[in-house]
């Protein structure tokens, strides 16, 4: 196949001799090209287990930035990868599947955003990190789901803001602070599927579960949660916390590091709710996430492609919000 049709596909669609140790053949290919492989918690787990670093887009992306290794490649989203390259310029990034895209990052598009705050002047723009490089370019600030609270503390009192793309987390962050944003009328779609009636069908079968969910869910199912943060809180709590079981209401991903760091522990995935209101299959996986493979990640490191580049002037003005976050928080 032609690197043209590669570039139509969004990533090499070279076939693999089937007798290839993928797992060995990666880590050997990352020392040869100094390369790393940065997975997130979404991938799926055997992405993660050839992974040099394992974790929150942000996070992967600063954690990468301090390494000396010249390519990086980004298992996750779009977005994610944009925001790596961001970070380090000056460095390769390769994405596996450019078309594993986001819904959320896909619910608030750079010239939507831009007539929405052309009509309301002297709004400041605090955005979600889980948006394209050209949304961050019109941004103040951007907030991880772990520090958004902090971020807006930071905020004056009267400070009107525009608040988005997530509207579940935005709205979580007014009940908190007591603020008024702007709410973007955005969203994930695998954190839109739980429950409330899902998660009390698991607490049923498992009443000394603790309810975990992801603030990208709806009010009512934060509601229902004992712990609400990100998936790196909800992490953190898991391991350190003396309970033995946990419903977890968060793309199931996550699970293969919770289960790997907290042995003997027992983790229950909060299914999707179909658009009956019936239970769906037993699990709400995000298929963006899921399109990134130990084939194209060999792919890619052999033919280093695809390769992200963003515009100059864009990249100088999306990396503003994320140093504004970093300095607030």
């Amino acid at each position: 196949m032609m690197k043209s049709e590669w570039i139509e596909k969004g990533y090499v669609d070279e076939p693999i001799d089937a007798s290839i140790d993928l797992k060995a053949e990666i880590r050997r290919l990352c020392k040869e090209k100094d390369a790393i492989i940065l997975a997130h918690y979404y991938t799926v787990g055997d992405i993660q287990d050839i992974a040099d670093f394992v974790g929150d887009s942000l996070a992967l992306a600063r954690k990468a930035a301090e390494t000396d290794a010249g390519t990086m490649v980004m298992c996750g989203v779009h977005f994610m990868a944009e925001t790596c390259k961001l970070l380090s310029p000056g460095k390769t990034v390769l994405c596996p599947d450019l078309t594993a895209g986001c819904s959320l990052a896909d619910s608030c598009k750079a010239e939507d955003l831009k007539r929405f705050k052309d009509g309301h002047p002297g709004y400041k723009v605090v955005s979600y990190v889980n948006t394209t490089a050209a949304v961050k370019a019109l941004t103040d600030c951007v907030v991880t789901s772990g520090n958004a609270k902090k971020v807006i503390d930071a905020f004056p009192a009267d400070e009107k803001i525009i608040f988005g793309p997530d509207y579940n987390l935005g709205n979580y962050i007014n009940s908190v602070t007591g603020r008024n944003m702007l709410l973007w009328d955005g969203g994930c779609h695998v954190h839109e599927k739980f429950s409330v009636d899902a998660i009390g069908r698991l607490k049923r079968q498992h009443p000394e579960a603790i309810v975990m969910a992801h603030l990208e869910c709806k009010a009512p199912v934060l509601a229902a949660a004992e712990v609400k943060g990100s998936t790196a809180t909800m992490l953190a709590y898991a391991q350190n916390s003396p309970a033995r079981e946990f419903i977890v209401a968060t793309e199931p991903g996550i699970l293969h590091e919770m289960e790997r760091t907290c042995p003997g522990k027992a983790f229950y995935p909060v299914p999707p709710e179909t658009d009956e209101g019936k239970p769906g299959c037993t699990c709400n996986e995000c298929e963006y996430m899921k399109r990134n493979t130990l084939g194209k990640v060999y792919n890619t490191l052999k033919y280093g492609f695809p390769a992200i580049e963003i515009d100059p002037e864009t990249a100088r003005e999306a990396v503003k919000p994320i140093e504004k976050m970093l300095s607030l928080s």
